[in-house]
């Protein structure tokens, strides 16, 4: 049986990467690929990274191992480096200049490998005038636009957790970034550095609607699109017991089987009639307040009427269709989401849990070779 860090699981097994501490899309980003079979190596620091949970709960590490280096300890970069020297990738997440003052920036660990893919997760970039200011999630996607998209249009914006800022515009493209640059690497023996910023990724994300806007498809306001509520057969409502329903009822054929199954079949002509689509959001608000979400769930279950119920997160892993592809899983007493995507033949899997700081040092310094990692300190 494998565990964290381990090969022989997942289209990366071969790759070795490295993870500097930090909190947000940096941990997220080396989770994705340990899950992917990498042997990830996360750098801790003496005094714990900031996240406010114990560390045997924060699943982003997990399938991964941990070392505690002093970066600021006379000898701390040299460890890093010695890693840096056998590893592939290397990821941090510090704002820029960070890492050289440290002495572990991408000159530094390129003169020591230069087939090292280099990824750099920030904020705001590696450049341009807010490049060294802090900032989280909500404050990078404010200004792509972005979170100016989400909510009521008579409600300030609605804030999406940190998943379209953190990981959907930071880790998602700082892993594309670094698996593009890890075949590069391979192809020609020249690593580089991959500069992956929130509001990059998050401006990137709505490319599709830039698009229709130029085109006049999109209004530039919440709650006045096909999208973002703005559409009757596309969103959300109540239920008798105060749940809810998500509706997305857009192609003709959908709307058809959807107002009929909800028994407003009489309704049907308004699906392109802009000017009939208040009486229909009031018509179809009325009738899910009628049944329960259960029962709604019922009465759509196998149709084409795309309706589904909103559930909890505490309620998710036991939907049907997400048991039946174990869509979750229970690893060290931790139910958490499987894996993703799915290989038919390099398949992946939770292999180990939450690497704690600073245990599987003596295992590190063996397989990769660095026996400095052993030193004092360490």
């Amino acid at each position: 049986m494998t565990g964290p860090g381990t090969p022989g699981h997942g289209p990366l097994a071969d790759v070795r990467v490295i993870e500097l501490a930090g909190i947000g899309p940096g941990p997220f980003a080396g989770m994705l690929l340990a899950d992917l079979g990498a042997d990830v190596v996360r750098v801790d620091r003496p005094d714990g990274s900031g996240l406010a949970i114990n560390p045997e709960y924060d699943v982003t590490n997990r399938n991964k191992r941990s070392v505690v280096v002093d970066l600021k300890a006379q000898d701390g970069p040299a460890r890093v480096l010695d890693l840096a020297e056998r590893a592939d990738i290397l990821i941090e997440g510090y704002r820029p200049g960070v890492a050289e003052r440290l002495g572990v920036g991408p000159e530094t660990c390129h003169a020591r490998n230069p087939r090292l893919v280099y990824g750099r997760m920030t904020g705001w970039g590696q450049e341009g005038p807010l490049a060294p200011r802090a900032g989280h999630d909500i404050a990078y996607i404010a200004p792509t636009g972005t979170l100016g998209l989400i909510g009521d249009p008579d409600a300030p914006p609605a804030i999406p957790a940190n998943l379209v800022g953190d990981y959907a515009g930071g880790s998602l493209y700082l892993v594309v970034g670094v698996l593009a640059a890890l075949h590069h690497a391979r192809e020609t023996g020249t690593g580089q550095v991959v500069d992956a910023a929130i509001v990059d990724g998050a401006a990137h994300l709505a490319s599709m609607i830039h698009g229709m806007l130029a085109a006049g498809g999109w209004q530039d306001r919440r709650g006045a699109n096909l999208l973002d509520g703005g559409c009757p057969f596309y969103g959300t409502y109540e239920t008798a017991d105060g749940r809810y329903m998500a509706v997305g009822a857009l192609e003709r054929q959908f709307f058809e089987e959807f107002v009929d199954l909800l028994g407003i079949g009489h309704l049907a002509p308004a699906h392109k009639d802009v000017a009939r689509w208040g009486e229909l959001r009031e018509a179809v608000a009325d009738r899910f307040k009628t049944r329960t979400r259960d029962e709604w769930t019922a009465v759509f279950d196998g149709s084409d009427a795309c309706v589904a119920p909103v559930l909890s997160l505490r309620e998710a892993p036991a939907h049907p269709h997400l048991a039946a592809r174990g869509t979750f899983v229970d690893h060290g007493g931790i139910t958490q989401p499987a894996p993703a995507p799915r290989f038919s033949n390099t398949r992946t899997s939770v292999r180990g849990g939450p690497a704690r700081p600073g245990a599987d040092t003596a295992g590190v310094a063996r397989d990769w070779d660095v026996p400095r990692l052993l030193g004092d300190g360490a």
